[in-house]
């Protein structure tokens, strides 16, 4: 390796700010779809026989929250507290207690009373969808009504908000959306891309001079927007005061009356957690009580949206069950260290554990999934009903390779073998087990490779729906990229050491190897790279990276490595600038596939990425167009997007960004970091991008001396979560 490699940046960057931190987002990490300003984000139309797969996927979710909203109603008392707490913040608290019993909170809180909460009624599993036939229909959930889209452009001219955006904001207000509209134009701060000055500007335009920055709808309108974009950075909650302090940067006059406005409508929750569990910093320390009564312990007070506050506290519950519960006993104690004394290096550990343990999480680089591959082997030799499901169809198809399998066909039984399948298909029935009497999925054993990029819906999803006695084991890289939904479940899991911890010995092989591996721990070496394993490419601007990189796949890399351009796959740090995705992809498109582009920008042949659903990527390629829409072969399925959600859901996919890429591997990536790319550098981003290669690496360098700067000095941003606080007192600290 003659030259340093180059930092790459960030795909998410923190949306609140303290003051510390740039405030502001960058475009959403993980999805194909960029929502600009204005404009709608769409969701992209895909089939699945009965129910489509955004369906099917929406309905599992809605069912899941629907049963932890009924549970948590059903709870008695108050939000649990871990100390006392005086000024605001004990008013907040109080406030969100009255609520949460249906009492009339202080009239210096709240303007009206809330209603108490009513449990929600049982709900129905939907019918396991059909599975989906070698080609399929254009489908997708049902838009508003086209009387309801005009009701709502005619109110978007009058506020001077673009007319594009009436059909999201009429799915997203529902029944009167206009007169929702008209009563509170800050709503339109719900609809994706819409930024509060966006909003202002609207609301000024029909509210006149009834508009102004202490408007109460105004301060719980942003306090949402910025628990959103929280969410978009990681976070599934905020601390109060990081909160009003960016509430305050933002123009509220007075945050704390709209932490509390937005409370009362029940927009958020609040949460009082004691910081002395397992994986907190504090939890050592305890204060003096003013009045001499003794020592409390430090506490923080939490402002959430109630979707993430509620998967989160249904993720503990599940992973606590699965923990305190004895699992299925399939074979002798016997049969199992059989199976472990047989299998290689750590896979025998791993089978060790798992043979007593429900929840377990296994470590290591991408060599060491071979060892989860060997477990779930062992447990089908066992008579176990085994299982892995992927995060992503890029994972699944991986894993399903060292398992020696295809990804199974939907729907099956159970498998002849184990089988990988995706966590969107294993829930909603698409492919997999399918579930038992109770509801509970069909299996014994599941593995989820990949877990780092387990977000907290999934997670809770994923524990709620394993049976008692089940097996879970949890299998990922810790230094990759975190998920792109909020939450650290892996990173959480590993922090408060609830469950056994199984760190594979498998090194992964070779100059990639010793390359990734250095920068994992913080040092980026140079390495001895005599089949050309690692090539530096520096360039001057980004012009030139450009020009080096169309260069690199269509030419330099086939004719020295032996990977042509379609096995080659190109990393970015984002999606703009002027060697972000959109440049490149221009670029690549003009070299490999040119054409018209006659539907939205596209021809046959062309590399794609579709996002049927914020964060879930499919990698494709355009098959045709006709008038039902842009029709995709991704994951070896037949996907046909409609015609207008094709902008909104499709890119195209030479190239990626890193979370784009995340589960993925390839025989040769080139990895671009151009000049304005310094701010975006962390560990985690390095690693990941130049740990999607297999075979070869280029990386286009362009940001001097940031690269080795960034590996040794920028970690993970961190997320606020409450896992750890909430499974601390359910799960012992395993040692």
């Amino acid at each position: 390796m003659s030259t340093e490699p180059e930092p790459a940046t960030e795909d998410t960057t923190d949306a609140v700010d303290t003051g510390s931190e740039t405030p502001g987002t960058v475009e959403a990490a993980g999805s194909a779809s960029d929502p600009r300003p204005g404009e709608p984000a769409g969701d992209g139309g895909e089939a699945a026989g009965q129910l489509s797969e955004v369906e099917a996927e929406l309905s599992a979710q809605r069912i899941e929250r629907e049963r932890i909203e009924r549970r948590k109603a059903e709870k008695q008392g108050p939000i649990e507290a871990g100390g006392k707490l005086s000024g605001t913040a004990a008013v907040l608290l109080a406030a969100v207690r009255a609520v949460e019993s249906g009492a009339k909170p202080a009239a210096a809180v709240f303007g009206a009373p809330e209603p108490a909460r009513r449990p929600a009624p049982e709900p129905v599993r939907p019918p396991r969808p059909a599975p989906a036939g070698p080609a399929t229909a254009p489908t997708g959930p049902a838009g508003p009504a086209p009387e309801a889209v005009q009701s709502v452009r005619r109110v978007l001219a009058e506020g001077g908000a673009p007319e594009a955006l009436a059909p999201q904001t009429a799915a997203l207000l529902g029944e009167g959306a206009q007169d929702a509209l008209r009563a509170d134009p800050w709503q339109l701060l719900r609809v994706g891309g819409v930024r509060p000055e966006q909003a202002d500007g609207f609301a000024r335009a029909l509210l006149g001079a009834e508009c102004g920055p202490d408007d109460e709808r105004r301060g719980r309108a942003v306090t949402v927007w910025l628990l959103e974009q929280a969410a978009l950075a990681g976070h599934t909650a905020l601390e109060l005061s990081r909160l009003t302090a960016t509430l305050a940067q933002r123009g509220v006059p007075d945050p704390d009356a709209a932490v509390q406005s937005t409370l009362a409508e029940g927009e958020a929750l609040a949460f009082q957690d004691a910081l002395d569990g397992p994986g907190s910093a504090a939890r050592s320390e305890h204060t003096e009580d003013t009045d001499g009564e003794g020592e409390e312990r430090p506490v923080r007070v939490l402002i959430g949206l109630e979707r993430y506050a509620l998967a989160e506290e249904s993720l503990a519950d599940g992973l606590a069950r699965l923990v305190n519960s004895t699992p299925k006993q399939d074979g002798s104690a016997a049969d199992w260290e059989q199976a472990a004394a047989s299998a290689p290096g750590s896979a025998g550990e791993l089978i060790r554990a798992v043979a007593g343990h429900g929840l377990v999480l296994h470590t290591g680089g991408e060599a060491s999934l071979a060892e989860p591959a060997a477990l779930l082997h062992a447990a089908h030799a066992l008579g176990l009903r085994a299982w892995a499901a992927a995060p992503g169809p890029l994972g699944r198809d991986r894993f399903a390779a060292l398992l020696g399998t295809e990804p199974a066909e939907p729907p099956s039984p159970g498998p002849a073998a184990p089988a990988a399948v995706t966590v969107t298909d294993l829930l909603t029935g698409v492919e997999g087990p399918g579930r038992d009497a109770d509801g509970a999925l069909d299996l014994d054993l599941l593995v989820v490779p990949d877990a780092p990029q387990l977000d907290v819906e999934a997670g809770a999803l994923l524990a709620e729906s394993l049976p008692d006695g089940a097996r879970l084991v949890l299998a990922g890289d810790p230094a990759v990229l975190g998920s792109v939904g909020p939450g650290r479940v892996f990173a959480d899991l590993l922090a408060a050491r609830a469950c056994p911890q199984v760190a594979s010995r498998r090194p992964d092989p070779g100059p990639l190897g010793e390359l990734v591996s250095g920068i994992g721990i913080g040092e980026l070496s140079q390495v001895e790279a005599p089949g050309k394993e690692v090539v530096i490419v520096p360039v001057r601007d980004a012009g030139e990276a450009v020009h080096r990189t169309v260069q690199l796949v269509a030419d330099s890399v086939p004719r020295a490595i032996g990977v042509p351009a379609e096995e080659t796959q190109v990393i970015t740090p984002g999606h703009g600038g002027a060697a972000g995705t959109r440049a490149l992809n221009a670029a690549l498109k003009e070299r490999l596939n040119p054409g018209p582009g006659r539907f939205g920008g596209f021809d046959p042949g062309d590399r794609v990425v579709h996002t049927p659903a914020p964060g879930r990527v499919l990698p494709g390629r355009v098959v045709k167009a006709d008038a039902d829409g842009l029709h995709l072969t991704c994951a070896g399925e037949t996907v046909v997007v409609l015609r207008d959600r094709v902008e909104g859901s499709v890119r195209h996919g030479w190239a990626l960004t890193a979370h784009q890429a995340l589960g993925g591997r390839w025989p040769a990536v080139v990895v671009v970091l151009p000049g304005d790319a310094v701010q975006a550098l962390s560990r985690p981003w390095i690693y990941t991008a130049f740990g999607r290669a297999a075979r070869h690496l280029s990386v286009v360098h362009g940001v001097e001396q940031a690269l080795p700067r960034a590996v040794a000095e920028v970690p993970a941003k961190p997320r606020t979560t409450r896992l750890p606080v909430l499974l601390a007192p359910q799960i012992p600290v395993t040692d």
